[in-house]
């Protein structure tokens, strides 16, 4: 359940954002994933969509249909306000940070790294002691 202040909070964002109840169009969904048999035969899963801009808003975090309803219209104010203002929310920076981390090497770039390595192999060899023969 959630707390009164934090659902005051939300209405807040909303009011900020200019998201009204009566430009919403709210469904309810069958949740899936982790959470067992009681998200599998619920309709848990919140679907918002806010007419007047276009957006949706899927969520699912909790079990709970009503936490669920008040954090997918947090996340529907927050996604208007970061469309307006054009500033990157910290959520969004950091997925988009992980997406640059996990984008696959240009063959130039892969081709620099592999040559700065055998650069860096070469120098630490011409440093190691010769092999004396022990065998004479």
């Amino acid at each position: 359940m959630i707390a009164p202040e934090t659902i005051a909070r939300i209405k807040e964002l909303m009011l900020e954002a200019s998201v009204y109840e009566d430009d919403l169009d709210e469904s309810f969904i069958l949740g899936g994933g982790p959470g067992g048999q009681k998200t599998n035969k619920t309709s848990n899963v919140v679907r918002l969509c806010h007419e007047p801009s276009g957006l949706s808003v899927r969520c699912s975090e909790t079990r709970s249909r009503e936490t669920n309803r008040w954090l997918a219209r947090r996340q529907l104010s927050g996604l208007i306000l970061e469309k307006e203002s054009g500033i990157k929310t910290a959520a969004r920076q950091a997925r988009e940070k992980i997406r640059r981390q996990k984008r696959r090497r240009s063959r130039r770039q892969k081709q620099k790294m592999l040559d700065d390595k055998h650069a860096h192999s070469a120098k630490k060899a011409a440093r190691r002691q010769p092999i004396p023969d022990c065998c004479d």
